[in-house]
């Protein structure tokens, strides 16, 4: 029986120095049936001329160029010019294990799911590992796999890691303009699923950067993780009103994360809106703190951040700079 066609979908920008290393592992798959949409959204750097190279020695390999319109943008490109039964994303500045690909497929046709899900592992740059994987794997229904992801137990928001069957796509898109995009998205393609095959292996490794979406300094778009967090909710509830304690617990999370991203200490300088970012996430935690104290599943860290809540933000700042520093080692 030939392999169902595997559209792999690369959003390429400015990242000449991590590209090669990607699209070896891409081009090295064990999975036979392949089409690799590079989409370079506008790069000024050699990007573009490096797309072109690998269409050229490799004819599984399509370009698209096309004017830069950020990250979700890309995706939605790829995904509207992908002829493969199956897509999965992977972000370039990353890379994946030989059989990425097989055994998200292996994970799809042995148990008849639209969708599957591996483990990943983050390399830092100062060569430590942080493995998330395990052994063994798990069938889940839609509704399990969104708590889990809503408690971070095991499943997660982003878009690489996964693999899906391409119609899940058809009335679904990444939010274009907004960061965090896989928030707003990821979970309308579970909640298609009656069940998703999940394994415990790690097979993508996620390359942590300084300076990145999530690690860079703030600007006004790290909001958008809470009006898109909050519609997730409105969602899942309306499906799902007995995840509320879930859902709460993701929302909390969503704005103990933002507050990390803004300017740490409150000053006579901070701009009226970062003084109202920040006090609007303070007054939600505060209504809410208590029953996410309560709920088991809360993970410890949650906790941790807010118990030095509890306590005031600028204690707060100083407990939480050195929880982090200690979590680091």
């Amino acid at each position: 029986m030939p392999h169902p066609l595997v559209s792999v979908i690369l959003p390429i920008y400015n990242i000449e120095q991590y590209l090669d290393r990607c699209m070896d592992s891409v081009l090295h798959q064990t999975w036979s049936e392949l089409e690799i949409l590079m989409v370079d959204d506008g790069s000024t750097d050699s990007c573009g001329a490096l797309c072109d190279s690998y269409a050229t020695l490799d004819d599984r390999v399509r370009v698209i160029h096309k004017e830069n319109g950020g990250l979700s943008d890309a995706r939605n490109c790829g995904i509207a010019a992908a002829r493969g039964e199956y897509i999965t994303c992977i972000d370039p500045d990353d890379h994946v294990d030989p059989d990425y690909v097989e055994y998200l497929m292996d994970l799809i046709l042995r148990h008849g799911t639209p969708m599957s899900i591996a483990q990943h592992r983050v390399l830092f740059r100062n060569g430590r590992i942080e493995d998330h994987g395990g052994e063994g794997e798990e069938v889940l229904s839609a509704r399990e796999c969104i708590e889990r992801m809503c408690y971070h137990e095991v499943i997660d928001t982003s878009a690489w890691g996964k693999m899906y069957r391409r119609d899940l796509f058809d009335d679904v898109r990444y939010p274009v303009g907004r960061i965090f995009e896989d928030i707003g998205t990821t979970y309308k393609l579970m909640m298609q699923c009656e069940e998703i095959a999940v394994g415990m292996a790690s097979k993508y490794s996620y390359v942590f950067h300084v300076g990145s979406i999530v690690t860079g300094a703030f600007n006004p778009h790290k909001l958008d993780l809470l009006p898109m967090t909050d519609q997730m909710a409105r969602d899942v509830l309306a499906r799902w009103p007995e995840l509320e304690p879930a859902v709460l617990r993701r929302r909390v999370y969503a704005r103990i994360s933002t507050l990390n991203q803004l300017p740490a200490i409150s000053s006579a300088e901070d701009s009226a809106d970062v003084k109202a970012a920040r006090e609007m996430i303070l007054r939600f935690i505060k209504k809410y703190r208590r029953r996410v104290l309560a709920d088991p599943r809360a993970p410890r860290r949650d906790k941790i951040a807010l118990r030095l809540l509890g306590l005031g933000y600028p204690a707060y700042h100083v407990g939480w700079g050195l929880y982090s520093k200690l979590k680091k080692g």
